[in-house]
């Protein structure tokens, strides 16, 4: 359904163009094998399947947004882009605290997801968890986004702490972050 509702206070765009971005929409992945990578999506992810096209298209909701993930089937011998190779890096997605990402990482070993990273990067100070899809895609799951205020400053370089480990991110928080 469409929807006219505004999410939060009117960000000003930069001058020169009127695009305002509210929020990533959805990500398309190409994928190998389409049921494979929509059970990975609804079993692992906990999302729901909205729509399924006539190209074999698969069309995926977390929230009440028709979708968030889609998957297209990859034509036959058609190569999925690999890590540092030119395409998809990783797709990124909030959870609502660093305590779910420690539950997240627990289940995520349980059913053998393959664990790629998990910690604390330096830029946005946010704690996650970022683990491979059934086609090799990196998919990220965070907590705790530093926000920007209205004087359009990020945390300075010197307060990032990277962290090899949540209970490393969580052991030693950024300046003013408490961790839930």
């Amino acid at each position: 359904m469409p929807s006219d509702r505004q999410d939060g206070p009117a960000t000003q765009s930069p001058v020169g163009t009127p695009v305002k971005v509210k929020k990533l929409g959805h990500v398309v992945f190409t994928v190998t094998d389409i049921e494979r990578t929509t059970k990975f999506w609804t079993e692992i992810m906990g999302f729901h399947v909205s729509d399924r096209n006539e190209r074999g298209m698969v069309f995926l909701r977390n929230a009440s947004d028709h979708h968030t993930v889609a998957l297209v089937p990859a034509e036959p011998h058609h190569e999925v882009p690999r890590e540092g190779q030119p395409g998809f890096h990783h797709c990124a997605l909030e959870v609502g605290t660093v305590s779910e990402l420690f539950k997240i990482r627990d289940f995520l070993h349980a059913r053998g997801v393959p664990i790629v990273y998990e910690g604390r990067r330096g830029p946005g100070g946010n704690p996650g968890v970022e683990f491979k899809d059934p086609d090799g895609f990196n998919i990220e799951l965070y907590a705790s986004m530093d926000q920007i205020g209205p004087d359009g400053k990020s945390r300075p370089a010197e307060q990032w702490r990277r962290a090899k480990t949540l209970e490393e991110a969580v052991a030693h928080p950024l300046p003013g972050v408490t961790y839930q």
